[in-house]
């Protein structure tokens, strides 16, 4: 069976549009990425990935027993690796983390 030129390019345009679809769809599927110490939002909210590295003079407020995990705006469940929250649009925080929004959980 021979091809031609336009058969050619035909199936060339059609494998790589669905390579191109199949990646979109990973993408989309993947979980969030964490927030960093460094990211802009979290600098100005004081964020530590590990709270028990919080600057305690320059955050008063922050105690040992706050955490995201046991924070109200944090949604994620019990046992999660990481969880949204609103101060961090599209990515995740860590459950051992803390920012300086930290606010209690209702019981």
């Amino acid at each position: 069976m021979t091809y031609s030129r336009r058969s050619f390019v035909i199936h060339s345009l059609s494998a790589t549009g669905a390579l191109a679809a199949s990646g979109l769809a990973l993408a989309q599927t993947a979980a969030p990425a964490l927030v960093k110490d460094t990211d802009a939002n979290a600098v100005a909210l004081g964020y530590k990935t590990d709270g028990s590295k919080t600057d305690v003079k320059k955050y008063p407020k922050y105690a040992a027993s706050q955490n995201c995990a046991n924070c109200a705006l944090y949604q994620a469940k019990a046992g999660d690796a990481a969880g949204a929250c609103p101060l961090f649009a599209g990515k995740q925080v860590a459950p051992k983390a803390w920012c300086s929004a930290w606010a209690k959980k209702a019981a």
